[in-house]
C-alpha cells in the first residue's frame, strides 16, 4: 500500500528558488500496522478452523453411543453423564476466556484453548469412565475459548465495515461444524472406524491446529493497568453484568432454546431415532444432523430479520413458536412432512437463540460489552448442565427400553416443546432494545 507523500524541497537550477516535489515513501509505523492486521486476520483463519473443531467434538459423540458404551463400558445414561459435563467447564470457563483474552492478549490464550481441547480429546479415546470424565472436562474448558478469540482477533484483524460480516462467518463455520460432527463423522463409525482412533485422529489435528495458531498469533501491547489488574478488578465487570436483572432473563432465553438442541439433537437424538423409532443407524444420523445444518441458515438470517425490522422480541417468539410446531410433527407427525425436513425448520428456527447475546449487550454498559457475552455463555450453558441430567433421568434413560417406545419419543418431544413454550413466557419481561422501539428524535 502506498504511504503518505512526503514534500521534499529541492532547488531549481534556473530560478535558484525552493521547489517542493511530491514522492511517495511507505510510513514504517503505517507498515508495521499493515502486517500485524494480516496476521491477525491469519490468526482469526486458525480460530475459525478451531471453533469448527471444537463444533464437531461436541456434536460427534450422538453418533457413536452404542460405541461409547462398549469402550468405557457403562450404559446410555452413563454416556450422557459423562457427554453433559461438558457443559459444566465451557459454561465456567466463558467467564475465564473474555477476562483472559483482555488481560494476556490472543497469543497467550487461544493457543491454550486449543492445546487443552487437543488433550482432552486423547483422554476421552481411553476405555475408562475416569478418563472419560477428565477428556470430557478439558473439552469444555478448551471449547470455551473458540468463539470469544474468535471475535476477538477478528475485532483487530478487520476493519469496522467487515467485522459483522467475519463474525458472522465465524458463527456460520462453528455450526457447519456442529453438522459435520454427526453427518461426517456417523458414516466414519458405519465403516468401522472405532472410536478410539477417531479420537486419537481428532486429538493429533486439534493439537496441530494449536501449534499453528501459536506461531500465528501476533504478540499484542497489553497496557499495563490490564496486566497488573488484581482479581477484583477482574471481576467488576461481571458484578455490573450480574446485578442487572435483563443479563438473567437473556442467558434463560437463549438457554432454553439452546438446550433442546444442544442435549436433545447432539446428546440424544441418533439414539432416540433408531432406538425409539427403530431407524436405521444411517437414516436416524442424516435426521439428526439436520437441526445444526440448519442453525447454518438459521443465526444470520433470523439476525437480519431483527436488525431489518427494528425488534428482538417478535423475532424471539415467533422462532420459538416455530420450534413447537416442529417439534409437534417430529413428535407426533400430524402431516407427512419428513422428519428430516422437520428437524431442518426446528434448527433454523433455534438460530433465534443468538438474538439475546445481541440484547445482552445493548441492556449493559458500553464498557462491560464483552464480559456480558461471557456472562451469557456462562448462563446458557449452565442451564444446559442443569438441564441435561433431568433429561436423561426422566426420558433417556427409557431410550429403546420402555414398552411403548413411540410414547417415550413422544415424552421427550414434549419436554423440549414445554421448553419453547418457557422461552416465549420469559420473553415477555425482557427489555425491547431493537432501534424501531427507541426511535431517535427528528433532527432540527
Amino acid at each position: 500500500m502506498v504511504g503518505n507523500k512526503l514534500p521534499i524541497t529541492t532547488t531549481d537550477a534556473k530560478s535558484q528558488g525552493p521547489v517542493s516535489v511530491s514522492t511517495s515513501t511507505p510510513q514504517p509505523d503505517q507498515k508495521q500496522h499493515e502486517a500485524q492486521t494480516r496476521a491477525f486476520v491469519i490468526a482469526w483463519f486458525f480460530t475459525v478452523i478451531f471453533y469448527f473443531l471444537e463444533y464437531a467434538v461436541r456434536s460427534s459423540p450422538s453418533v457413536m453411543i452404542p460405541e461409547l458404551e462398549a469402550s468405557f463400558h457403562t450404559t446410555a445414561l452413563g454416556i450422557a453423564t459423562i457427554l453433559g459435563i461438558y457443559y459444566y467447564t465451557y459454561s465456567c470457563m466463558s467467564l475465564v476466556a473474555g477476562a483472559a483474552l483482555d488481560h494476556l492478549g490472543a497469543k497467550r490464550t487461544v493457543p491454550f484453548g486449543v492445546l487443552v481441547l487437543g488433550i482432552g480429546c486423547l483422554l476421552f479415546s481411553a476405555s475408562a469412565v475416569l478418563a472419560g470424565n477428565a477428556g470430557r472436562l478439558l473439552q469444555g474448558a478448551g471449547s470455551a475459548f473458540a468463539f470469544t478469540g474468535g471475535v476477538y482477533l477478528a475485532a483487530r484483524g478487520f476493519p469496522p465495515r467487515y467485522l459483522a460480516t467475519a463474525i458472522g462467518a465465524t458463527q456460520c463455520v462453528g455450526m457447519l461444524g456442529g453438522s459435520a460432527g454427526q453427518f461426517v463423522v456417523g458414516p466414519i463409525i458405519e465403516h468401522g472406524v472405532s472410536v478410539h482412533a477417531f479420537w486419537v485422529g481428532m486429538g493429533a489435528i486439534i493439537l496441530v491446529n494449536a501449534a499453528v495458531l501459536y506461531f500465528a498469533t501476533p504478540k499484542e501491547q497489553i497496557e499495563p493497568h490490564l496486566q497488573e489488574g488484581s482479581l477484583g478488578s477482574l471481576l467488576m465487570p461481571y458484578k455490573v453484568v450480574f446485578s442487572n436483572p435483563q443479563s438473567y432473563l437473556c442467558g434463560a432465553v437463549a438457554g432454553l432454546l439452546f438446550a433442546p438442541t444442544t442435549i436433545g439433537d447432539m446428546i440424544w437424538g441418533v439414539a432416540r431415532f433408531q432406538k425409539d423409532l427403530q431407524l436405521s443407524y444411517h437414516d436416524a444420523v442424516l435426521i439428526v444432523s439436520m437441526v445444526p445444518l440448519g442453525w447454518v441458515f438459521g443465526c444470520p438470517l433470523l439476525g437480519w430479520v431483527s436488525d431489518r425490522i427494528g425488534r428482538r422480541k417478535p423475532v424471539i417468539m415467533g422462532s420459538a413458536a416455530i420450534m413447537i410446531l416442529a417439534g409437534v410433527q417430529i413428535a407426533f407427525r400430524p402431516f407427512p412432512i419428513p422428519a428430516k425436513i422437520a428437524m431442518f425448520i426446528f434448527g433454523v428456527a433455534s438460530g433465534a437463540a443468538m438474538i439475546p447475546y445481541s440484547i445482552i449487550k445493548e441492556v449493559n454498559p458500553d464498557n462491560v460489552k464483552g464480559s456480558a457475552a461471557g456472562g451469557i455463555n456462562f448462563l446458557v450453558f449452565a442451564i444446559t448442565a442443569f438441564m441435561g441430567p433431568v433429561y436423561a433421568n426422566h426420558v433417556g434413560k427409557g431410550v429403546g427400553i420402555e414398552p411403548d417406545l413411540t410414547s417415550n419419543f413422544q415424552k421427550g418431544g414434549l419436554f423440549w416443546i414445554a421448553c419453547c413454550a418457557a422461552a416465549i413466557v420469559v420473553s415477555f419481561f425482557l427489555r425491547e432494545t431493537g432501534r424501531a422501539a427507541h426511535p431517535q428524535p427528528a433532527p432540527k
